[in-house]
């Protein structure tokens, strides 16, 4: 069963890293920074429509902030959907600016609407971390999903990840009379578990991604998306980095059990490891950028890359992770294996029944 035992701490983001992220557009000019939002008058518990504490607070500012703190959001959203273009936001407004309890990042949630038609959407305001700028990054380049997101300085800021959290998919979609062809969401578990072992993406418990449910004309097919990249390349742990560890993944896991040959497994994994390695191949400039600038950060404690390393080598009986000095080269490392090993030892989902 996999676990973390300790809190990650936040890295900063080092100069090689800067340079990739203003030669690729990342790095902007923002009209306000993350700490700015933390000078609020007081705040109040945000309830879901049920009643239940969301562990959310929303914000409240004195009258002669509020004005200037909304307006600079305003600008924020513009650049982050349509390049800063302000004619667009006229007639958006703040609704609400909500502050995280509970995650490592303490994130600042803005909900945004629309006037004219009441639609509304969000975005993150959140302190830089090397560690989830990377895995993010990353996620961006070799995985099916596009991210969303703009650095200045300290501040981070993320688009919403639209999808269903994974626990209200779990208790609200995986029951005996669902409509949809299990072996779906079974195929897609078993990808999104080797997507995130390649990538060394940890901690993909059913907190820390959403599920896209997308119709078509004869079935339901899903999608698996991470939403939360702290734990990229940090724990030592080769299991923190496969879902299939996390009991909280246990209604999926089981579907697989119910629906899913072993044959079948290992075609899909096959299947992810190819489209993955496409990618590299696709993006071999702009990624061999961020691999030397994360070659040469700290992105963990030499305990835990020694054992990173050790364990990935026993996993794909190879030595060549042995080498490595830095979790930047551990995962340059797993990428090459994807052309060495198409296949890797049957170590899926199956393997690991809790």
């Amino acid at each position: 069963m996999a676990g973390i035992r300790f809190k990650k701490p936040s890295y900063p983001v080092s100069e090689q890293l800067r340079q990739y992220l203003t030669e690729t557009n990342r790095e902007i000019d923002v009209p306000i920074a993350y700490r700015d939002l933390l000078h609020y008058n007081s705040a109040i518990t945000l309830y879901d429509k049920k009643g239940a504490d969301t562990l959310w607070e929303t914000l409240i500012y004195s009258e002669s902030d509020r004005h200037y703190i909304h307006d600079s959001l305003r600008k924020i959203y513009a650049q982050l959907k349509v390049g800063g273009d302000v004619s667009t936001i006229e007639h958006l407004y703040i609704d609400r600016v909500d502050y995280c309890l509970y995650a490592n990042t303490h994130p600042v949630r803005v909900r945004i609407v629309n006037k004219l038609n009441d639609l509304f959407d969000y975005f993150y305001i959140k302190e830089a971390d090397a560690s989830r700028i990377y895995g993010m990054e990353i996620e961006h380049l070799l995985s099916p999903n596009k991210i969303n997101y703009l650095v200045k300085g300290n501040t981070l800021i993320e688009e919403h990840i639209q999808g269903i959290p994974g626990d209200s998919f779990n208790q609200y979609y995986l029951k005996e009379n669902h409509s949809f062809n299990p072996l779906r969401i079974a195929k897609e578990f078993v990808k999104f578990n080797e997507r995130s072992l390649v990538q060394l993406l940890g901690d993909m418990r059913r907190d820390n991604f959403v599920v896209e449910i997308i119709p078509d004309f004869d079935e339901m097919y899903f999608r698996l998306r991470a939403i939360d990249f702290d734990q990229e390349c940090y724990e030592g742990n080769r299991a923190i980095y496969m879902p299939q560890y996390f009991k909280e993944n246990n209604p999926i896991i089981n579907l697989g059990f119910k629906t899913m040959s072993a044959v079948l497994e290992l075609q899909y994994q096959k299947e992810e490891r190819t489209r993955i390695l496409n990618r590299v191949k696709a993006s071999q400039e702009q990624l061999t950028r961020l691999l030397n600038a994360m070659v040469e950060d700290t992105l963990s404690t030499p305990d835990n890359v020694k054992q990173l390393r050790e364990e990935l080598s026993d996993l794909y009986g190879d030595d060549e992770f042995l080498s490595c000095r830095s979790m930047g080269e551990i995962v340059r490392v797993s990428l090459r294996m994807l052309e060495k090993y198409p296949q890797r030892k049957r170590n899926t989902v199956k393997a690991f029944v809790n």
